[in-house]
């Protein structure tokens, strides 16, 4: 016997009812970071009765406390913003297989583990943004970043953020071994500044006049639209330009944030249908409106502080592989000087 919960535009979710009476709770290990996400929890607790029990913390201290609780971890589901932290879980057996036909129609195929083993929920694309006034001829791809035109002019994260070594992993699995470490050491000789502070102070530094050239993920951006944060207020943005990159060739580089099922998940079902919930378009929408993400599901709509940003194509490159090159993207950071 089941029932189903149905979700915006079609979306079901299958409840059976032993889970209905029994499993009442969710674990949920997250590394997800934002207020916004209380409306998430809320609501897929007032369309299940289940009560989502929150541990939350770095995604590294994450890992390693499913790795210490052993096969008596209380973790249900592991959330967090990177691909990198998700296939690590992966490959230290933390996560399992999940087969779901919802999961599996709406989540694209390159947003997800080739096992199933996670799920991407909601993208930021990581992209170029320029003081309009400085820049006249803003660089078009990534590979651009390193022109020694643009000598003593880009801002970067530090090479230990993860958004940073996905990215130079993306450009591995794009260009090659050889040609990312030749473009890291580029960028490294264009460094305005030494690599600091997160990707809201990259967007600082154009406005203070550091750097004329940064990356950011688009949501930070968005986010200032949305409201104003300190140093990027209507003022301040209008002298920044962006750069989708990489248009008419790979697309844009994106940062995906997704879960996971835990290996010993002790309430399995609520598990499953959490994660079906993140896919459902209540939930895609909300990743928009309430955290100024893109959605996975195609056709779900957008805020207007992301559609403000405007249309633009992703690299559709495998982010499994992208994770995987991890290891030599540090490699190469290391070796190249990018602190």
């Amino acid at each position: 016997m089941t029932r189903t919960l149905s979700l915006l535009m079609g979306t079901t979710i299958a409840l059976s009812a032993a889970m209905a009476a029994q499993a009442q709770e969710l674990n949920l290990y997250s590394s997800r970071h934002y207020e916004t996400d209380e409306r998430l929890y809320s609501d897929f607790t007032d369309l299940t009765g289940i009560t989502i029990n929150r541990i939350e913390g770095n995604a590294d201290e994450l890992i390693a406390r499913m790795e210490a609780e052993g096969a008596n971890s209380p973790a249900d589901v592991f959330l967090t913003v990177d691909t990198s932290r998700l296939q690590r879980a992966a490959d230290m057996g933390l996560l399992q297989p999940v087969e779901s036909d919802v999961l599996a129609e709406r989540i694209p195929a390159n947003l997800r583990d080739d096992d199933n083993m996670w799920f991407g929920f909601s993208q930021r694309a990581r992209i170029i943004f320029y003081d309009t006034a400085d820049v006249e001829n803003p660089p078009q791809t990534y590979v651009d970043l390193a022109d020694p035109a643009y000598e003593g002019m880009v801002c970067h994260r530090s090479s230990t953020n993860v958004y940073s070594q996905t990215l130079l992993s993306a450009v591995i699995e794009n260009h090659g071994e050889e040609a990312a470490r030749e473009w890291a050491q580029g960028i490294v000789n264009n460094f305005a500044r030494d690599p600091q502070g997160g990707d809201t102070d990259q967007l600082r530094g154009l406005v203070s006049g550091e750097c004329d050239i940064s990356i950011s993920n688009t949501y930070y951006f968005a986010r200032a639209i949305r409201r104003d944060v300190d140093g990027l207020n209507e003022a301040d943005r209008a002298q920044i330009g962006w750069v989708f990159p990489d248009q008419g060739g790979n697309g844009a580089h994106v940062n995906l944030s997704g879960g996971g099922v835990a290996a010993n998940a002790p309430n399995l079902d609520a598990a499953v249908t959490f994660m079906e919930y993140l896919a459902s378009d209540q939930a895609q929408e909300y990743f928009s409106a309430g955290n100024d993400e893109y959605p996975v599901v195609p056709g779900v709509p957008l805020a207007e502080s992301v559609m403000a940003l405007g249309e633009w194509e992703a690299d559709d490159v495998d982010l499994a592989a992208v994770a995987g090159n991890v290891p030599l993207a540090q490699q190469i950071f290391n070796e190249v000087g990018w602190e």
